[in-house]
Order: C-alpha cells, then sequence, then structure tokens
C-alpha cells in the first residue's frame, strides 16, 4: 500500500515537471509585479477644487432653485385657498381655481423635472472632468514610479502604507485649477 502510494505521488511529480518553468515565470513575473492603491473618494471629498466647483454649480442653478420655491409656495396658497374657502365659493369660481391650482401644479412638476435634468447632466460633466483629470495623474504617477496595478483603495482589504500614492494624487490634482 506504501508503495503503490509512493508510486502515485511519484508519477503526479514526474507528469509536473515539464510544466515547472511555466510555473517559475508566472512566478517570477508576480514577484516583480508593482501595485498602488489611490483613495479617490478621500481625494474628492478633500480637494478644495472639488469643493469650488460645488460652489459654483450652486450659484449657478440657486436663482432656478428660488424661482421653483416661490412657485411651490404661490402653489400651496392657492391649494389653502382652495381648501379654506371651496364651501363658500360661487361653483363656477371653485372650478376656475381648481383648474388654475391642476395647470400650476403640472407646470411645476415639469419645471421640476427639467431643473433636475439640467442639474444632473452639469454634475455628470463636472465629474467626467474631475476624473478624466485624476486618471491621467494617476497614469502619470503610475507610468513614473512603474507601477503595473493601481487600484481604488475603497476595493482594498489591506495594502502597506508605502504602496498608497493617494497624498502624491491629491497634490497634483489640487494644484490644476
Amino acid at each position: 500500500m506504501k508503495h503503490k502510494m509512493v508510486a502515485v505521488i511519484g508519477s503526479v511529480l514526474l507528469s509536473a515537471l515539464p510544466m515547472y518553468p511555466a510555473f517559475a515565470a508566472d512566478a517570477a513575473q508576480n514577484a516583480s509585479l508593482k501595485i498602488a492603491v489611490v483613495n479617490v473618494q478621500q481625494i474628492l471629498q478633500q480637494s478644495a477644487r472639488v469643493t469650488d466647483l460645488s460652489k459654483k454649480l450652486e450659484d449657478q442653478f440657486k436663482p432656478r432653485q428660488q424661482k421653483l420655491s416661490d412657485q411651490q409656495k404661490s402653489l400651496q396658497d392657492e391649494v389653502d385657498k382652495l381648501k379654506k374657502d371651496a364651501a363658500t365659493m360661487a361653483q363656477k369660481e371653485r372650478d376656475g381655481l381648481q383648474k388654475k391650482v391642476e395647470t400650476d401644479r403640472a407646470a411645476l412638476v415639469k419645471q421640476v423635472v427639467s431643473y433636475q435634468q439640467d442639474l444632473n447632466k452639469e454634475q455628470n460633466s463636472i465629474m467626467q472632468g474631475l476624473l478624466s483629470d485624476l486618471n491621467g495623474i494617476v497614469s502619470g504617477i503610475a507610468k513614473k514610479n512603474s507601477y503595473n496595478l493601481v487600484l481604488d483603495a475603497q476595493a482594498v482589504v489591506y495594502a502597506p502604507d508605502s504602496t498608497d500614492i493617494t497624498k502624491q494624487v491629491s497634490d497634483q490634482f489640487n494644484s490644476k485649477k
């Protein structure tokens, strides 16, 4: 029994010998693999550049937001008036006010949807530009330092601090305007 087991192990080892150079080459290649991590979320959250762009976007859309808020308040006043005075109003007057409320509500909904679409479009455009800049910076640092792979730190369970390039990327990202 023992002799049979040794023979099986021996034949497995002998059959694996021709593949050994391939395993050795993979191991050697993996040994020279340089990996870095970057915390993109941290860079974006702590960036003065992102804060400035957010402020500009807010300023750009603030007048429309205020107009929508005023229209919403006006509509609410109409609804309150209808509820309060409906019992004492003439049927024609009540129907007219009800029609006005429905028309104003539909117009407001349309404007809110348009506002949201425009805001989302502008946010996405800004974000694409920021991420494009960030990717360029990460690629430049990776090439300069001969990194084979750069991963987002949010997706990595463990990485030594020596492989974290977040500070370098952040410094270059924030120096751009």
